[in-house]
């Protein structure tokens, strides 16, 4: 079975992203609820900011559950990637993620590395970088076992990072990994400007997809733009998968209509 989820952004320097619910955790939650989601995925400024027994309270009140936890307030507020020169900052880097693999995983939800994966850097060895991002990996990995849950890696698109954009990428970068316990998210966005064929790449890269997130073309909210969400779904399908699939899209034309407009897609293609 596959699961539909919203997103909630609880943080104020990013609220220019593609999230669909703003700042009140408890009416987006509602919402959600309210339009027959199955889940939400959560982005904090850091693992301490939100009360987690407040948010079980409201996660069950209204028969949620957390779909993923992101950990880019980690680059966005303190500047912290797994690919700075510096190892000290890497060091705080995969503190500030294992934190966030902590919280995720009292909800038995997995911690997303998009941003915080960093970029080569113009005077950079590549290389280099990359082992970086694989020590990262590594360790956080095990981490992510040793809570019980999985982490997620994310293919961003050449605008966003220089690293690994597409899913085979990913797919060979994690094959290199000692730990098994890291996955790929195949986001829709990054893949329809990297990828030649979506539904191939999927299909090709199945058994390392643990997490999607669903937007259209142009961002918007899914069945919004000309994306082949057909196709996409019959790919999900075909490889069994039976995670969530997440709408970090923009709340195009607001975040009620976007929400509205993603739970009909999804009932539409993959339910």
């Amino acid at each position: 079975m596959i699961f539909s989820s919203t997103t909630i952004a609880l943080v104020p320097e990013i609220k220019k992203g593609p999230w669909i619910y703003w700042e009140d955790l408890e009416l987006g939650i509602c919402k959600s609820a309210n339009l027959g989601f199955d889940g939400i995925e959560l982005f904090t400024p850091s693992a301490d900011a939100l009360d987690p027994d407040f948010l079980k309270e409201k996660l069950d009140l209204h028969q949620l559950k957390l779909s993923a936890v992101g950990t880019g307030a980690g680059k966005v507020i303190h500047g912290l990637t797994l690919t700075d020169p510096d190892p000290e900052i890497r060091k705080k880097a995969i503190a500030f993620i294992s934190e966030m693999i902590s919280f995720g995983a009292k909800f038995g939800a997995p911690a997303i590395i998009g941003s915080m994966q960093g970029n080569v850097l113009s005077n950079g060895n590549r290389e280099e970088t990359l082992s970086w991002l694989k020590e990262g990996l590594e360790e956080l990995g095990e981490v992510a076992k040793s809570k019980g849950v999985f982490l997620i890696y994310e293919p961003l698109n050449r605008y966003e990072s220089n690293l690994l954009n597409t899913l085979e990428a990913g797919s060979e970068f994690l094959e290199t990994l000692n730990t098994k316990n890291v996955k790929l998210l195949a986001d829709l966005f990054h893949m329809n400007i990297e990828e030649v064929d979506l539904p191939k790449s999927i299909l090709a890269n199945g058994k390392h997809i643990g997490h999607v997130h669903m937007a259209d073309s142009h961002r918007g909210p899914m069945g919004s733009g000309h994306t082949d969400f057909e196709a996409i779904a019959e790919a999900l399908k075909s490889i069994n998968y039976t995670g969530y699939v997440s709408a970090e899209a923009f709340p195009w034309p607001n975040s009620d209509a976007a929400a509205n407009q993603t739970i009909q897609a999804f009932n539409t293609y993959l339910k």
